[in-house]
């Protein structure tokens, strides 16, 4: 586990408030080919967005968990600040550990508020990105519970993608408060479009003030209705 008491460069530097952003990304075996393809087109298209951005690119602070392989998470791309974040490029295979990624994701999410509470920097609600095109492999329900408790407890936002028809929409439910009507399926392979809704929703979110509420754009592009 990281050192928190450890100071971030990048938060002596930048006194910015922040948005965290933590992109939970389904590369199992199921995504190899075009999906892992357009995927990782997405990530490199959200890095360009994020970065054109003068305020976005200092406020919004990006974490990129994977899980797939022998059933594991791991960290593709540790927090930075949008200016310094370079979008990793995925490979799919293995399971579906949801579970185990969306706790790394929870713990890494608080470690990072530590941070920002020990330099002193303002920040918004969180923002968790889950995204699957099928079903988990691991025990996900005590997961999706602690998921569920922290989105109540207003520490995250979480946002679930089903990803082609293979998604299981009604477990993706499971990680949120909102339930089905807070799932979102990605048309086809609108990685693009979806990625690009998110980085004009961090633009939006990352110049309003912790608490506040922000307006953000439609799905229209990229979703059809909540599953």
């Amino acid at each position: 586990m990281t050192d928190i008491t450890i100071p971030d460069v990048a938060l002596v530097d930048n006194t910015e408030q922040r948005t965290p952003l933590v992109l939970v990304l389904d590369s199992s075996g199921s995504m190899g080919g075009e999906p892992i393809q357009q995927l990782n087109a997405g990530l490199a298209l959200l890095e360009q967005e994020l970065k054109s951005d003068a305020i976005a690119a200092k406020r919004v602070r990006v974490l990129v968990i994977c899980y797939g392989g022998n059933d594991s998470a791991e960290i593709a791309a540790d927090w930075h600040d949008a200016m310094d974040f370079s979008a990793p490029t995925l490979a799919a295979n293995g399971t579906t550990p949801t579970g185990q990624a969306v706790d790394l994701a929870l713990a890494k999410i608080e470690e990072e508020k530590q941070r920002f509470k020990q330099a002193g920097i303002p920040y918004t609600r969180p923002w968790m990105f889950l995204m699957s095109d099928g079903s988990p492999t691991d025990d996900w329900q005590a997961s999706a519970q602690r998921a569920r408790s922290a989105e109540q407890g207003n520490k995250l936002a979480i946002f679930p993608i089903a990803v082609g028809e293979g998604a299981q929409s009604e477990t993706l439910a499971e990680f949120t408060v909102k339930g089905s009507a807070g799932v979102k399926r990605l048309t086809g392979l609108r990685f693009n479009e979806l990625f690009l809704w998110l980085s004009a929703s961090m633009k939006v979110v990352s110049q309003s003030r912790p608490g506040g509420q922000a307006q953000l754009p439609a799905t229209d592009a990229w979703s059809s209705a909540p599953v």
